[in-house]
């Protein structure tokens, strides 16, 4: 199921993928990336070009849709959680809104419509191994 929701995320245009952890962030934007598995091994990216990242499958435990709300505006994101639940992977929806801060409909029916394939569950399990 995560290669599924990886997919469907890479289908939307302006979604910036980050990976973070204490020492280091790195921030990919989507660009149409391609995605394929070996093994238990998710590659997002082209090995020959600028950038791209390798997932490992297994330790994802699930996803979570989540809907923060900031100052000025909300932000739009899927993270990615491993067994102990902690963030490995996030997937923003950038550009939510126009220049005077008014929220883009459209875009945001593109999160909606994600959250409503995957059951309107706000987290979801991804990886059956971690599962109680």
């Amino acid at each position: 199921m995560l290669k599924q929701i990886l997919e469907d995320i890479l289908k939307i245009d302006d979604i910036l993928f980050v990976v973070k952890n204490q020492g280091a962030v790195s921030e990919i934007k989507n660009n149409f990336l391609p995605i394929r598995q070996k093994d238990n091994w998710i590659t997002i990216g082209d090995d020959k070009g600028p950038c791209h990242m390798h997932i490992n499958a297994d330790n994802i435990s699930k996803a979570r849709f989540v809907i923060e709300e900031k100052t000025e505006r909300t932000s739009y994101s899927v993270m990615f959680f491993d067994k102990n639940d902690e963030r490995v992977l996030a997937a923003f929806f950038t550009k939510m809104y126009d220049e005077n801060k008014k929220l883009n409909q459209k875009r945001k029916s593109l999160f909606d419509n994600l959250f409503k394939k995957y059951g309107e569950q706000e987290t979801i399990v991804v990886n059956q191994l971690f599962t109680e």
